[in-house]
């Protein structure tokens, strides 16, 4: 069984249709710096799992796409490089520190769900990403998140079967 998690980037830095436009739809998560989000990057997102793609840090965040996870957590090598502007110098080869996964695109959703819209809906106004004080980039969805979210947008569940 899939398990299913959202991951919020700024779509300045890099949105849904940067993913669109990656080699095969494709691409690391990089760029992880938070020790309870890399954990699940590293130790809990599998090969097969859903992703909530939600554009934060703009006037109307919402979740707005839906990628799967194709690479399960590896080290970061952006912590590596000086020259990228994730670079940890604490970070080595022996010892990456930062963990980062593979997604790829699934689809836009046909109407983004903002947050005033998430907090109306029953099932998903107990999202973490609704809850105060909740700024981890990379969080768990609960099954019946991930099936609202399908439900409202009149879309089949792209992970099964």
């Amino acid at each position: 069984m899939p398990r299913y998690w959202l991951m919020k980037s700024e779509p300045d830095c890099f949105g849904l249709g940067d993913l669109q436009q990656c080699p095969d739809q494709t691409t690391c998560w990089d760029g992880v710096r938070n020790y309870q989000a890399r954990n699940l990057l590293r130790d809990e997102i599998k090969v097969g799992d859903g992703v909530l793609f939600y554009h934060s840090n703009i006037k109307e965040p919402a979740i707005v796409g839906l990628a799967v996870v194709v690479r399960e957590g590896y080290p970061d090598h952006t912590a590596l490089d000086p020259n990228e502007k994730h670079f940890d110098p604490k970070a080595t080869v022996e010892k990456p520190i930062w963990s980062m996964v593979d997604v790829q695109f699934l689809s836009e959703l046909p109407l983004p769900l903002t947050r005033a819209m998430l907090k109306q809906h029953p099932v998903l106004r107990g999202m973490g990403v609704l809850r105060k004080g909740n700024r981890l980039s990379v969080q768990p969805v609960t099954p019946s998140e991930w099936q609202a979210v399908l439900e409202i947008e009149g879309l089949p569940d792209p992970l099964s079967g």
